[in-house]
C-alpha cells in the first residue's frame, strides 16, 4: 500500500468535514494545504478551501479531497493535521516531523 503524503487524523477529518457541509462548498472543492513564506520560523502553513489547480497532488480521506501543489508537497511531506480543542486547544494543528525549528505559536516553522 503507498503511504499518503499527509495524514490527517479521525478528529480533524470530522471537523473539515463539518466547517465543509456548513458553509455549503460546491462539490469541485477541497481542503487545500500549503507552505508560504513568512512566520517567525521562516515558513507558515497554510489551510483553506480552494479548487483544483493543474499539478496538485489529490488526496482523499473519505469524502474529503486535500489538494497540496508541487512547492507545498516538499516541505509537507510526512506530516500530520491533527485538530486540538479543550481549554488550551488551538484549532488545526500541523505535526511536522521534518521541521528544525517551530515558532512558539506553532504556526510557523524552518527545515
Amino acid at each position: 500500500m503507498e503511504e499518503k503524503l499527509v495524514e490527517i487524523t479521525d478528529k480533524a477529518l470530522e471537523q473539515i468535514t463539518k466547517i465543509y457541509e456548513a458553509e455549503n462548498r460546491d462539490e469541485g472543492v477541497g481542503l487545500r494545504l500549503g507552505v508560504v513564506g513568512g512566520g517567525c520560523s521562516g515558513l507558515s502553513y497554510k489551510i483553506d478551501f480552494d479548487s483544483l489547480k493543474e499539478k496538485d497532488h489529490i488526496l482523499e480521506f473519505e469524502k474529503v479531497k486535500v489538494f497540496i501543489d508541487l512547492k507545498s508537497a516538499i516541505y509537507l511531506k510526512g506530516i500530520t493535521l491533527d485538530f486540538k480543542d479543550g481549554l488550551n486547544g488551538k484549532g488545526f494543528v500541523f505535526v511536522n516531523p521534518n521541521a528544525a525549528n517551530t515558532c512558539g505559536c506553532g504556526e510557523s516553522f524552518s527545515v
